[in-house]
């Protein structure tokens, strides 16, 4: 009997210990579960703020926060350091067109604001000639630095690389004759802010010129309409506008009366 009393205990106390390590391996199960859900949860929350922040629409009236009002129409997104082939664009004569158009001449400061992968860069800079000057300015660093190599190889020493902000081309003040943007106006972020600092960087009597397309800037391009508005509303006033192909144009700005406040500057709707 004792021996049988004993064996009972002892499976007893075996049944006991299991069944409290069963109890404690659930419990650790649900308290996982319930660890994990919370983190997903989390990691959710923290998901869906981030893109609410990043794709949260423009906001009728929103300024920065200097004051300059937001374009009141899409702003295109950055998606190639160039715009067509290069073999292309001088088939069809594209820049020697645009310089002759802007009279850029030797010992002349030129901005080419928006470089990319040069086009422009090199055939001004071979334009001014060593007593002239490019400044080509970019957002993108990687972009610079492409175009550092590339007029290394081209044997090209006046040209000067800048690295420009969403709303500040960072140019020199009062050095350029001619500061040109071609076909990335609408991929400029602040544009009141961008255009109201450029303003800065010209000489006396010096012009900005803008090459676009015709069509919604979620398009990559610009109704001239639309350009000469926002142009306009910062100080600048179009002196001319030629059209070069079936959609492309190139408006030409100077500067002109006092420039606005930023709190007085009226966005143009598209």
């Amino acid at each position: 009997m004792p021996i049988r009393t004993n064996l009972a205990h002892g499976s007893r106390s075996r049944i006991e210990k299991n069944g409290s390590h069963m109890q404690r391996d659930l419990l650790g199960r649900i308290m996982d579960k319930r660890a994990t859900a919370s983190r997903h949860l989390l990691l959710g929350v923290c998901a869906a703020f981030l893109a609410a922040c990043t794709a949260a629409p423009a906001v009728e009236g929103a300024t920065d926060a200097h004051g300059f009002p937001a374009a009141d129409r899409p702003v295109a997104g950055i998606v190639s350091s160039h715009s067509g082939k290069e073999t292309d664009r001088d088939a069809q004569n594209e820049a020697q067109q645009v310089m002759d158009f802007l009279q850029i001449a030797p010992g002349m400061t030129v901005a080419d604001v928006g470089a990319g992968n040069g086009y422009f860069t090199v055939r001004l800079a071979r334009r001014v000639g060593p007593t002239g000057r490019v400044i080509a300015t970019d957002v993108v660093p990687e972009h610079l630095d492409r175009l550092r190599d590339r007029l290394t190889r081209e044997g090209l020493d006046n040209v000067d690389l800048v690295l420009g902000k969403p709303d500040d081309p960072a140019l020199p003040e009062g050095a350029v004759d001619v500061v040109l943007l071609v076909r990335m106006y609408h991929e400029i972020e602040q544009p009141y802010a961008f255009m109201w600092r450029l303003r800065d960087a010209l000489k006396p009597g010096g012009a900005v010129a803008i090459s676009e397309r015709d069509r919604p800037t979620q398009d990559h391009g610009t109704p001239p309409r639309l350009l000469k508005c926002e142009i306009e509303a910062v100080g600048y006033k179009e002196r001319e506008l030629r059209k070069f192909g079936p959609i492309g144009y190139v408006a030409v700005f100077t500067a002109e009366g006092t420039r606005p406040a930023p709190s007085a500057v009226s966005p143009c709707r598209s």
